[in-house]
């Protein structure tokens, strides 16, 4: 019988954090093995490449990556210039994939279906920990297969589970239609390929997602006359999606939500406060969408901004300590639910936050901050290096968790209405430092790590 210590470490996902925990695994002489559902890595960045983050180089480079990209003559790019996702991917994520180091190590086309103990279902405990995890995957060409694993990392990623419109958290009524007929875009879409100019679109949310559609679409609306721009909101004020400007210290941020106000102020886009979507009803090629309140608007296209949820049902048979509110892991949950988090920084945090009562299993990266829009690559690679080495047994190393990053200029606030204003001003007009988003075009109102289903 095959002995669990001599078993890889399985990560799912093959993103920023995926790879990066694999090259972590590797210092710390641990074999990893990366399970990728799309059909090559980074394939979630692959689909908003379009898209440029407004975090520099130097906030997407994971520390071990680097050290082995390096040792195969891998040059970096200028530390200081703002990436697109589709240089991400191909000057850091295919570069880092082919090394001889990982290139074999790396299997695509793998979707984890789910995940368990050999022999165990979640109910049975004696002698659980030490049996090792079974691993179902699921192949493009249909084939089934299982492996084992002495410890499991999942990095998955939730850019497959993009929260649905209701903001009960449920879809509308007419949605899953408006979707089916095209209407109703995926995240993040390439507004200028086509399809938008000469249209109205609506654009719902209010993260950095939103902020950046909202931007597209006005820059297509210049140069393409009577092409129309609405942007729905929950809130009764834009204040925190037009953020931190001049004190932010990554200025494209900044420079985001200035853009922003600006196209608001001009009439360029028009703002829809307070607006709860409660249903969509599709005529032909348009979609009108009902607003809790009774106000209508007809749109030629719906792209939504509304967030992202891990989807944990491949998970069902491991024992797992969740927060309830953001299905963070618990002892995370506090520190990053964007309700009650304010004026504060997310701790540098690793292993011993992430841990389960599953032994050796870690959620890690964006899926690590569940329902939370504040998820940054740099944090994800600060996790996986602890990860790595608590399950090396490195417990000082582990515990050792440190991270600098950079101020926002503003902060989340669970003030509604017009009091939103005040509030930023009174808890950030001396910039302390605070909860931030990098790495992401988004902040993702949840994270851009993934591919696919496994991102």
């Amino acid at each position: 019988m095959t002995s669990k210590e001599s078993l890889p470490v399985a990560v799912i996902g093959a993103g920023p954090v995926g790879l990066a925990a694999a090259a972590h695994l590797l210092e710390r002489g641990l074999e990893p093995l990366v399970l990728e559902a799309g059909p090559a890595v980074g394939a979630a960045i692959r689909q908003w490449g379009h898209v440029r983050v407004f975090s520099t180089w130097k906030y997407n480079l994971d520390p071990a990556s680097v050290r082995l990209l390096e040792r195969n003559g891998w040059e970096a790019p200028r530390p200081t210039a703002l990436p697109y996702g589709s240089q991400i991917v191909s000057e850091y994520l295919e570069p880092l994939a082919a090394t001889p180091e990982l290139k074999d190590r790396i299997r695509t086309g793998s979707r984890v279906l789910a995940v368990t103990r050999q022999g165990m279902d979640k109910g049975r405990s004696q002698g659980r920990d030490q049996m090792p995890f079974l691993l179902r995957i699921g192949h493009d060409g249909g084939e089934v297969t299982e492996v084992l694993a002495r410890a499991v990392i999942d990095t998955s990623g939730t850019w497959s589970t993009p929260a649905p419109l209701g903001s009960s958290g449920l879809a509308v009524p007419g949605e899953s239609e408006a979707r089916a007929a095209g209407l109703v875009t995926g995240p993040l879409p390439d507004v200028s390929a086509g399809g938008f100019a000469g249209r109205r679109t609506l654009v719902i949310g209010s993260g950095h997602s939103a902020a950046n559609m909202v931007l597209d679409l006005a820059r297509v609306a210049r140069a393409n006359p009577g092409t129309e721009v609405l942007w729905a909101i929950r809130a009764a004020t834009p204040a925190r999606a037009y953020g931190g400007g001049d004190a932010d210290q990554l200025p494209a941020r900044g420079q985001l939500g200035a853009r922003l106000r600006t196209a608001v102020d001009t009439g360029a886009v028009q703002l829809l406060t307070n607006f709860h979507t409660a249903s969509l009803e599709t005529h032909g090629d348009s979609v009108t969408v009902h607003a809790a309140d009774g106000r209508s608007v007809s749109v030629d296209r719906l792209i939504p901004a509304t967030g992202f949820r891990p989807d944990l049902a491949m998970l069902s048979e491991l024992r797992l300590d969740l927060d309830p509110a953001v299905d963070a892991p618990k002892a995370l949950g506090p520190l990053i639910d964007p309700d009650f988090h304010s004026c504060g920084t997310v701790p540098a945090h690793g292993a011993r936050i992430l841990e389960q009562p599953e032994k050796d299993f870690y959620l890690a990266g964006m899926k690590s901050y569940g329902r939370a829009p504040t998820f940054l690559m740099a944090t994800g690679y600060e996790q996986v290096r602890s990860i790595a080495a608590a399950l090396a047994g490195d417990t000082e190393a582990a515990d050792a968790v440190e991270l600098e990053l950079p101020e926002t200029g503003v902060c989340s606030t669970s003030i509604p209405g017009d009091a939103g204003d005040a509030a930023v001003e009174a808890c950030c007009s001396a910039p302390a430092p605070v909860s931030v988003t990098i790495g992401f075009p988004t902040g993702l109102e949840h994270g851009r790590t993934g591919g696919a289903a496994n991102p």
